[in-house]
């Protein structure tokens, strides 16, 4: 079974076991597992079954495996040639690890 859901305006498609990185929510202390609402599609062998937006029901179970990971940073510059104007910035993006559990539909 595998499942397509929405979470901090990114998809992702995953089936039970998977591990991937999402945005950092704001959890409680202690929380060692979250759940995603927002299923856009539930889908088994050749089945599908497509919200409209999201699937009702469903949901997708995950336990966090690190909490709070700091990505790779990332770089922009901005200038213009022969003016003087240069400007430097670098942003590190906050996530968090998690392996999927379950996928209710």
């Amino acid at each position: 079974m595998y499942a397509i859901f929405e979470d901090g305006g990114k998809q992702y498609k995953v089936t039970e076991g998977d591990a991937l990185l999402v945005e950092l929510k704001d959890l409680q202390e202690g929380q060692s597992e979250v759940t995603f609402d927002k299923v856009l599609l539930v889908g088994e062998g050749d089945a599908a079954r497509i919200g409209q937006p999201y699937v009702a029901g469903a949901s997708v179970s995950a336990v966090i495996e690190e909490d709070d990971m700091q990505l790779p940073k990332v770089r922009g510059v901005k200038f213009s040639r022969r003016k003087g104007y240069f400007k430097r910035w670098g942003h590190r993006q906050r996530a968090m690890k998690v392996r999927i559990s379950a996928i209710k539909a």
